[in-house]
């Protein structure tokens, strides 16, 4: 490292650093100008509020735009050194094009492992913190709440032959019903279970059945009981009933690659979302690199104009990233296109963009 890397370095850290710490301080003063009723109602007082909300917005808000604001400040500080012709300096003194983008690879490796070690294990635990309360706060005051809403015809598979399902259940009270298992051996029935309601007995950690039938299939026998209450052990809690929505958002990376082998075990539904989820949160990081290396190709052209045009060309590519990003995560989680391809699918057409401009760039 010379000091030419060390001049760049500097300013990349320094420009990215200083805009997403004002970005996040508008971000939160709009969400406080937005939420003022909610805190009000809460009765928390400014210490309280910061501990169980914006401990978690501030991570969240950061990581969201992360990518973005490593591109535009690339592009920014580069510019000014295109218009104060430093850039021509650095070429023109015999440093290749390649050789000057050694600084930029170093900072956005190591700003791409930030953002890795965040959204594997930083950034689940800061969504759990701001989730929380927007769950007990801020939702409690609309009209629809995903984690108290009442699900209908929710099946899982407890193993390679078992399945149960349940017609309806209350995720406040945590009771549900009609309930029933199928136990299917060779295409044949051998235990069928019917339960009028079920419920969940925090005390014993187990489920509480009411008004059960049973029934054993032995080749040509049958058997049948009845009991008016009994408790079993499901290898799923009411967590697994209640179709969280931020579920994917709270999980640690390990947690999450647990939740899915499970969720895949019992044949549920949304896996799709799920998966998206887990392959984003390493894409994401590898995006900070092709995000640098566009904007530097962008930026290092001295143009009539100066870092207006740069940020403007910069910005519409942002654009498309994200529109790139959204629409496949929509044919993933509402289609069938693979969760993997969709995740990294952005990373892929830009790859190709950043390598264009790498050959169209100054050298």
């Amino acid at each position: 490292m010379k000091k030419l890397d060390w001049y760049i370095l500097k300013k990349y850290f320094t420009t990215f650093f200083f805009s997403i710490t004002l970005f996040t301080i508008i971000a939160v003063v709009i969400d406080i100008s937005e939420k003022t009723d909610d805190f009000v109602q809460s009765g928390l007082n400014a210490y309280q509020i910061f501990t169980q909300y914006f401990a978690g917005f501030i991570p969240h808000i950061a990581a969201l735009l992360f990518p973005l604001f490593v591109f535009i400040a690339v592009i920014y500080f580069t510019s000014k050194m295109a218009g104060r012709s430093e850039v021509i300096a650095i070429l023109a003194s015999g440093t290749s094009f390649r050789r000057m983008m050694v600084p930029y690879w170093v900072g956005g490796i190591v700003l791409s492992s930030m953002l890795w070690l965040a959204n594997q294990f930083i950034i689940p635990r800061a969504n759990e913190i701001r989730t929380t309360f927007e769950v007990k706060y801020v939702l409690a005051n609309s009209t629809y709440n995903p984690l108290v809403a009442k699900s209908s015809n929710i099946y899982r598979r407890l193993d390679a032959n078992t399945y149960a399902g349940v017609h309806y259940y209350d995720t406040v009270q945590r009771t549900g019903g009609p309930f029933f298992i199928h136990t299917v051996k060779g295409n044949k029935l051998t235990y069928n279970l019917r339960a009028e309601s079920f419920k969940w007995d925090s005390t014993v950690q187990r489920w509480t059945l009411l008004n059960v039938v049973e029934r054993v299939v032995n080749k040509d026998e049958e058997k049948v009981s009845f009991t008016q209450m009994k408790q079993m052990a499901f290898n799923f809690k009411p967590f697994d009933l209640s179709r969280d929505d931020y579920a994917k958002d709270r999980l640690t990376t390990p947690e999450l690659d647990r939740f899915i082998q499970l969720e895949e075990l019992r044949g549920a539904e949304g896996l799709n979302a799920l998966k998206v989820e887990r392959y984003r949160r390493d894409a994401t990081s590898v995006s900070v690199l092709i995000l640098t290396l566009i904007g530097v190709c962008i930026s290092a052209r001295k143009v009539r104009g100066g870092s207006g045009v740069h940020l403007a060309i910069g910005f519409g590519i942002a654009a498309l990233f994200i529109i790139t990003d959204r629409f496949s995560t929509v044919f993933s989680t509402k289609g069938n296109f693979s969760p993997l391809v969709a995740a990294w699918i952005p990373n892929i057409i830009f790859s190709l963009v950043a390598y264009y401009l790498y050959r169209k760039a100054p050298k």
